[in-house]
């Protein structure tokens, strides 16, 4: 009996060490685990800020609708000044302006470009693609909207708020759940940080911008 009972003692506390030592380094991977997706996916989610900004910029409005950002981004050209020479504080003090300059150039009258000493001022137009200008080099605009190491897609959405001064100003916000980059880990863990987030009023997952209130765009991890 003697030896029974220190056999079922030795499991015993083989069992309790091996719970307490799960009930450290269970957290430990999780987190560390979390922070490495979080990075990758919020590095996404910046793209998807530079991508609507500038979509905006030349339609003027956001975009919740996936296959035209993609679009816009894979074909989608910005202009790009290509400037020589400038102006100094003489031609400055005269009234000379960029516009003005260049007005006199177009004109092709030499004269009055000897006489404003615009020989060597240019300011041409160029215009390189949104993709190789605005991302890093490899990056695939098809995978713009793909929440890293899943098959979802993020969430788009877009609205507007009229201003106390009756301005309309636009807004657009992109998210995803911790459910969905978070998937393959602890799900009891998951739902800790949802519940965390949802008694603070916060978005349960990584999102970037606002359609409830302006807030620039920014990030929940900013």
């Amino acid at each position: 009996m003697r030896a029974l009972f220190n056999f079922l003692l030795l499991i015993a506390i083989g069992t309790l060490t091996y719970l307490c030592i799960v009930s450290v380094v269970d957290p430990i991977h999780f987190n560390r685990e979390r922070e490495a997706r979080e990075a990758i996916v919020i590095k996404r989610l910046e793209n998807i800020r530079k991508a609507e900004i500038v979509f905006r910029n030349r339609f003027g409005h956001y975009t919740a609708n996936a296959d035209s950002l993609i679009l816009f981004i894979k074909y989608g050209k910005l202009p790009v000044i290509e400037k020589q020479g400038f102006l100094n504080e003489d031609q400055l003090r005269s009234g000379l302006t960029e516009k003005k300059a260049m007005k006199i150039i177009n004109s092709g009258n030499l004269s009055e470009i000897k006489k404003y000493n615009l020989e060597h001022f240019r300011r041409d137009t160029a215009y390189v693609n949104i993709s190789d200008s605005l991302f890093d080099k490899g990056f695939s605009a098809d995978s713009l909207l793909i929440v890293p190491g899943t098959d979802k897609m993020f969430e788009l959405e877009t609205g507007e708020i009229i201003t106390a001064s009756g301005y309309p100003v636009k807004l657009f916000e992109a998210r995803t759940p911790y459910e969905v980059y978070l998937d393959g880990l602890d799900k009891q863990s998951i739902v800790n940080l949802r519940d965390i987030a949802e008694k603070r009023g916060k978005y349960p997952g990584l999102k970037v911008g606002s359609v409830v209130e302006i807030n620039n765009n920014a990030g929940n991890w900013e």
